[in-house]
């Protein structure tokens, strides 16, 4: 019974846990070759046959044949005499072959048998899942949602192999029950207390770069070349591609005929904005794009800096900013400049420069106006009270203060 309820254990870890078969072989093998040799002190005369498929093992013990009072070692060696009760025609220094029972082992051996290769096994298709994702890193994977905490979702695989996906790394606006199917990019794969853990992502670049080569062919036969990705995962993000063929339109191929192609991926991202915008190696027309939908007028580059100041009629600004400043951050990350946007302003208009009011406007004050691309007196007053209070995350009472200096220079 100890021998087959042992066997049952090498296949019930074969099936669940995908072990090829020269690799069970060994494990198998190695596990029975230790217990010999803690056993007998050696395990070189013992042959061990393992058939799996059978559900079945043999363990045969190879001894010499020397005259009984040479007789010495038990384990190496047998009697004549022994010898001839087996087969009458044994003569010394041939080699006996016997078969060793488990159950001769004892049951607190057994034991220790099947726990040792229980861990072995386990192990063992630790290391294969460690390598398996290792090689899987920046690929869109789909698995089942299993377990919900507060912190992390717990989803398998096809294979029942645990992966996780923190919070932290999913959209916003994503919500899962058990049982959801849920697609995510392999972000990184680590060592804990020498367990393999797979971290997914919905939020990394890569999974936006993933998704268009799934749904945009030329992208993944590289006739199309996403060369950066920024995104605020679920609100919007900003994708700069490049076309090596003049007859491709890489926007135009991205996006699909009204949008068929884009759409499925707004929705797996939550109805994330996507910006796809033609790369190009000039600075101020690539800035231009990134700033879309905002029409520029004009640009003055710092390239020393990386700073880009780029100039805009008054009803453009609002776009160019975007809400909550979003679509000039992610401009400025995806060009690698940093912008900033000004009004224009005629030259017969008279206008008074910010800095002009330092000493009756506080100096953060005029910073946080100067960061949603005020610097000018007319730049502030022309935007309603309520979207400079939203905007600059001022006081009420600092903004109608700062509009009545400013309001009584033009009295």
């Amino acid at each position: 019974m100890d021998n087959l309820n042992l066997i049952d254990t090498f296949s019930e870890f074969k099936e669940l846990k995908n072990i090829d078969r020269a690799t069970m072989m060994s494990v198998l093998e190695d596990v029975f070759r230790s217990v010999l040799q803690k056993r007998f002190g050696t395990d070189e005369n013992f042959d061990v046959i393992i058939n799996i498929d059978k559900g079945d093992f043999e363990i045969w013990r190879n001894r010499e044949v020397v005259e009984d009072e040479a007789f010495s070692d038990p384990n190496l060696q047998i009697p004549l005499s022994e010898a001839k009760k087996i087969d009458t025609e044994y003569e010394v220094g041939e080699e006996v072959s016997d078969e060793v029972k488990l159950f001769d082992f004892g049951r607190r051996t057994i034991l220790n048998l099947r726990q040792n290769l229980a861990a072995r096994i386990l192990e063992l298709e630790k290391d294969n899942i460690y390598s398996k994702y290792k090689t899987k890193i920046g690929e869109v994977i789909t698995g089942e949602v299993y377990q919900i905490w507060k912190r992390e979702l717990l989803v398998l695989d096809d294979e029942g192999n645990e992966l996780i996906l923190p919070k932290a790394e999913q959209i916003p606006s994503d919500y899962f029950r058990k049982g959801d199917s849920v697609r995510a990019v392999v972000y990184k794969v680590e060592l804990r207390n020498n367990n393999p853990v797979i971290i997914l992502s919905r939020t990394s670049p890569v999974f936006l770069e993933r998704l268009f080569e799934m749904e945009v062919p030329e992208i993944f036969d590289g006739l199309i070349t996403i060369k950066k990705i920024v995104r605020m995962p679920g609100e919007r993000a900003k994708v700069a591609v490049e076309s090596y063929d003049e007859r491709i339109d890489p926007v135009g191929a991205c996006v699909g005929m009204k949008g068929s192609r884009i759409h499925g991926i707004v929705r797996e991202l939550r109805n994330e904005n996507i910006d796809v915008i033609n790369f190009t190696n000039n600075t101020q027309l690539f800035i231009s794009r990134a700033l879309s939908p905002a029409k520029i007028s004009s640009i003055k580059l710092n390239e020393a800096e990386k700073r880009a100041d780029v100039y805009l009629r008054p009803e453009e600004v609002s776009l160019a900013i975007g809400k909550g400043g979003l679509n000039i951050r992610l401009a400025s990350q995806l060009t690698g400049y940093e912008i900033d946007v000004y009004r224009e302003v005629a030259e017969d208009e008279e206008d008074v420069n910010l800095e002009e009011f330092s000493d009756e406007i506080e100096g953060w004050v005029i910073d946080a106006l100067k960061k949603i691309g005020c610097d000018t007196a007319k730049n502030v007053l022309s935007i309603p009270r309520e979207e400079l209070i939203k905007r600059t995350d001022l006081e009420e009472e600092t903004i109608d203060e700062v509009l009545r200096i400013l309001r009584t220079e033009f009295e």
